[in-house]
């Protein structure tokens, strides 16, 4: 596609991205970019949540992740949507009625001030690696698309991003956001529709038969019983729970959103809703994957392996024909839902990062209104270099991202889990001062453990290393019991 047609589609939809933040920024107080002041519809947050919880991870890795891991990862979709009900029913009833701006808030009032800290540390730290990752992926798209032919090198698209992104949320912050989010959900799930189309199309397929494809093809394998392998049913699905408790509830990021709804009953409907729309809809991107496989295979389009006989460069499958082989219509959307995915990746996660630094570390509630502004505004510059740091460090990574993505909340999100699920369901109060030691310990004790179990075992922890860390965590916090 001519570079400049890019170049136009990204103007147009940035003009409509600012039309949303100012009218979303009118009458707006100093508590808009924090809280939305708590008016926002339920429905407008829980589909909006959807394209924040999709991003370019699941609109690119995802469909790609299928050349190697079959349908798996519907095992772990399914304990997501366990996960959500906790969520739901457990923690959203904790958050309002603490009246939580910033959900590490919880862990002061249950063990004290450094368990508070550490918990908003790790948060600081998961979502800090996350966005940086969903947003990588996005770019490097955009850098195919457009950046390279004007010349433009990839650092350059990386802060042109992150300065678009600023420019549209820094007044209103998440106020601006749940109505940008529902936009870019809007256009993520167009972009998958409309490739499902164009393939299907092109294939001499109809809705029926197409399903059949699916269905009928080697990938289209869901549960895997091997005790050994990373995508056992077991693993994936106990997983799925933990994550989802994890990087949705437990994630300043996603809880903010929900947060900014009038009242608790409207936030359970939010994250129910939202639940059900982002497991159907990863479904159909799952779908999407086997059928672009079937028109590489027919049209002769191969991809390259490695030594074990693995697909490498997956997440390239839906760039490379969407932009060159299934026409002008499906490479428009497709462009349509990457720049989505873009920003979707990356402004309500800076928006959280702020928030959560601000609150738990400056005590921003206390400040002036002047006082506010300026420490918001720096703070989000802070986060913004960090969050382009990151991607430069992985820019030249390999494999799917959301694999990736995925094995460092594992590792990063474990001590947080631990912590929130001791506090909620024993009484134990704890030594806090130790509790930063045991919940640095943790990981690089899965890491250490899950290394030694596939050299000596082959036995991979895959995405359950979550439920290692966390458990791991918790036996720790337990020595540190009061008496």
């Amino acid at each position: 596609m001519n570079p400049y047609y890019v170049l136009g589609i990204i103007a147009i939809y940035f003009i409509i991205l600012m039309v949303i933040s100012h009218f979303t920024s009118k009458n707006g107080s100093d508590e808009s970019y924090f809280t939305g002041d708590r008016q926002s519809p339920w429905f407008l947050v829980a589909f909006g949540m959807v394209g924040a919880g999709l991003s370019g991870v699941t609109f690119v890795s995802l469909p790609g992740m299928v050349g190697n891991n079959n349908f798996y990862f519907y095992q772990f979709i399914l304990g997501n949507v366990v996960g959500y009900l906790f969520i739901t029913f457990v923690l959203i009833p904790l958050y309002f009625k603490l009246k939580l701006v910033s959900i590490y808030g919880y862990l002061k009032e249950r063990f004290g001030i450094n368990s508070y800290k550490t918990g908003s540390i790790f948060f600081l730290i998961s979502q800090s690696f996350g966005a940086a990752l969903r947003l990588l992926l996005a770019s490097k798209i955009l850098q195919f698309a457009l950046f390279d032919a004007l010349n433009v090198p990839f650092f350059i698209t990386v802060i042109i991003i992150l300065l678009l992104v600023w420019l549209y949320t820094n007044k209103s912050g998440i106020k601006t956001i749940v109505w940008t989010d529902t936009l870019q959900t809007t256009f993520l799930i167009l972009g998958a529709v409309i490739s499902i189309y164009a393939i299907t199309t092109s294939l001499d397929l109809n809705f029926t038969t197409a399903i059949t494809a699916v269905a009928d093809h080697s990938y289209f394998d869901i549960f895997n019983w091997d005790g050994a392998s990373g995508n056992n049913f077991y693993k994936q699905f106990i997983a799925g729970i933990l994550v989802a408790i994890a990087m949705i509830g437990l994630d300043q990021n996603m809880m903010q959103k929900t947060l900014t709804c009038k009242n608790q009953w409207d936030a359970q409907k939010n994250t129910l809703t939202y639940s059900l729309i982002l497991a159907a809809t990863q479904f159909l991107f799952l779908g999407l994957g086997v059928l672009l496989y079937i028109y590489a295979e027919k049209n002769g389009i191969s991809m390259p392996v490695n030594d074990k006989g693995e697909l490498i460069h997956t997440d390239t499958l839906f760039p490379n024909l969407a932009l060159n082989h299934l026409g002008v219509f499906a490479a428009i959307f497709f462009l349509l839902g990457i720049i989505a995915a873009s920003f979707s990746s990356v402004d309500s996660s800076l928006t959280a990062l702020t928030t959560s630094f601000t609150y738990d570390f400056l005590d921003i509630s206390e400040k002036s209104s002047a006082q506010r502004k300026s420490l918001k505004n720096k703070v989000l510059l802070g986060f913004s270099v960090i969050v382009f740091t990151i991607i430069m460090l992985f820019a030249n990574s390999k494999g799917d991202v959301i694999s990736l993505i995925f094995k460092v909340a594992g590792y990063t999100y474990g001590p947080l889990l631990g912590l929130f699920l001791l506090g909620m369901f024993t009484k134990v109060q704890l030594i806090d001062k130790w509790v930063p030691v045991v919940c640095l310990l943790a990981p690089f004790v899965t890491y250490a453990l899950s290394e030694v179990l596939i050299a000596k075992f082959k036995f991979d922890f895959g995405f359950v290393n979550i439920a290692v860390n966390a458990g791991l965590t918790i036996l720790g916090l337990l020595l540190l019991r009061k008496k």
